[in-house]
Parts: C-alpha cells; structure tokens; sequence
C-alpha cells in the first residue's frame, strides 16, 4: 500500500478543475471549510458530512500511564480527544475499492 497524502493544495486544485472557480477562489473555499470544520469542533460541535462520515470530540479522563524505558507512573491529564467514524457509504467505497484491487492481483500472470 503506497503513502501517499492529499493536500490542501491539490485539494484546491481538485476544486479548481471540477467546480470552475479561479485557483485563488478554491484555494480560499477550501480553507473555509477546513476552518469552519476546526471551529465547529473546537465549540464541541459534531461535524457530520453525508455520505462521509462525523467529527466529534471524546473527554478522556485522567489516569496513570507507565514510561515503557523506566516503568515509572506518570500521570496522563484529562484531554479531549478528535474522534472520526466513516460512514456506511465511505466504508463500503473504501471496500468495493479494495476488492477491485484483490481482484486485479488475482488475473496477473506471474
């Protein structure tokens, strides 16, 4: 499985030639909605995005951690914590995908 990452920019870019803006106009729609994601989370807000999938934030309660080096106990604060759930449809793109790719694999001669 390659690595790769998808950035704001070819976001943009993506906007750009689907939609038919000016690069600068996609390139701020995208940070807008990046933004308004962040602050609508940062609220404690739920993000939902159809046929994607939601943001929430989780409380994590304080507990005792261990240094794996020392073994010593250290404390670990309470913190909010970024949760994604992928959405039935994104799930079942992701998997149909990766059938297509087992089924590719399958039909290559050696």
């Amino acid at each position: 499985m390659t690595q790769n990452t998808v950035t704001r920019a070819q976001l943009s870019e993506a906007v750009y030639q689907e939609v038919g803006l000016s690069r600068n106009e996609s390139a701020d729609l995208v940070e807008s909605v990046l933004n308004e994601i962040s602050e609508a989370l940062a609220r404690g807000e739920i993000v939902k995005i159809s046929s994607f999938g939601s943001f929430q934030l989780r409380q994590k309660g304080e507990r005792v951690g261990r240094n794996p080096k020392t073994g010593e106990e250290v404390p670990i604060l309470p913190r909010r914590v970024l949760v994604f759930r992928a959405s039935h449809v994104l799930k079942q793109r992701i998997n149909e995908g990766l059938a297509a790719a087992e089924q590719q694999r399958a039909h290559v001669p050696s």
